[in-house]
């Protein structure tokens, strides 16, 4: 025998090949649509960041970027104009700190409950229901808050908290904007409880500890990634709504954070101000841009934040 043919009957030659025998060319195509995909997603983006940074770059020069972001008068088509966005980044912060004070105890009690409490066949019924709220358009949750949210605060409003909020609010638009994002709360923190490993919950049982204790003190953190997670993709959600900060919170900018008063978010500039009515190069059509990139990188960095606080906080389980 020579030593070649004892190399090749060595250990080496009985180790499993793992490869194919032939091209599998639906595999290769398969591939190939997937990066396609993500090829999409990255040029698309890109894209949205040219077609904002332009228009952005050209209203800077006419307006000093110090003077937009911290002037307290926004009024982009009075005469004269005035381009101090803090009141409409204050009134999109206000929306979205009033929605997540509403949406995050249901959204994280909901999980709770499904992924803890509630059996096979009630969970089948309620997250899929849950779920569908989300589906829900937008306009009809603007209405809604419109003629029966904001009518249910007026006729419950404590008088020692001050004067009732009038038609439009920005605790009106909160609310329906709340109900809007539970689901995405609800559902991404109830698939991050029904990832931990039953291990852990059995262990707390055997140490004696109830139900509730469990939930709250090994389920809750030991899911926190997810939960952090949820919270800040709603958080981006709400930051983005339109129509419903149009119809309940007004159109009126107002540097405040009382939830009595109408505000004006820098999504409903957009909405109303980009109607065509405006003069295509003008200063005005330029801020539409300016807002919009502002916009973009508020979400950017929020996505960037959850990142780090998802991997910060991740728990990893054999």
């Amino acid at each position: 025998m020579q030593a070649s043919d004892i190399a090749a009957s060595g250990p080496a030659a009985m180790k499993p090949r793992l490869e194919a025998a032939s091209p599998r060319y639906g595999e290769k195509i398969t591939i190939a649509l997937l990066a396609a995909c993500a090829a999409i997603s990255v040029i698309t983006t890109t894209a949205i960041v040219i077609s904002l940074l332009v228009p952005s770059v050209e209203f800077f020069g006419d307006v000093p970027i110090k003077d937009f972001l911290f002037g307290t008068d926004w009024g982009p088509t009075f005469t004269p104009p005035t381009f101090g966005v803090l009141p409409i980044v204050v009134g999109t912060l206000s929306i979205t700190l009033w929605s997540l004070v509403f949406a995050i105890p249901i959204g994280i009690a909901s999980a709770l409950y499904l992924s803890e409490y509630a059996s096979r066949r009630v969970r089948r019924i309620v997250k899929p229901v849950l779920e569908v709220l989300a589906g829900v358009p937008t306009v009809a949750f603007g209405f809604f808050a419109l003629v029966f949210i904001t009518p249910q605060i007026q006729k419950f409003w404590p008088g020692f908290l001050g004067d009732e909020p009038g038609i439009f609010s920005a605790l009106a638009g909160g609310l329906a904007i709340g109900l809007l994002i539970v689901p995405i709360i609800a559902t991404v923190s109830e698939d991050a409880m029904s990832a931990v490993p039953n291990g852990l919950r059995e262990g707390a049982y055997a140490l004696g500890a109830t139900k509730s204790k469990v939930a709250a003190r090994v389920v809750l953190p030991a899911a926190l990634s997810g939960v952090v997670a949820g919270i800040i993709l709603a958080a981006s959600r709400a930051i983005g709504e339109t129509m419903v900060v149009l119809l309940a919170a007004g159109n009126t900018p107002n540097l405040t954070l009382n939830p009595t008063e109408p505000i004006q978010a820098m999504t409903a500039f957009i909405a109303t101000t980009a109607t065509g009515d405006i003069a295509t190069g003008s200063i005005t059509y330029k801020t539409v841009f300016a807002v919009a990139m502002l916009l973009f990188v508020m979400t950017l960095l929020m996505n960037v934040l959850s990142i780090r606080i998802v991997r910060r906080y991740r728990e990893v389980y054999e």
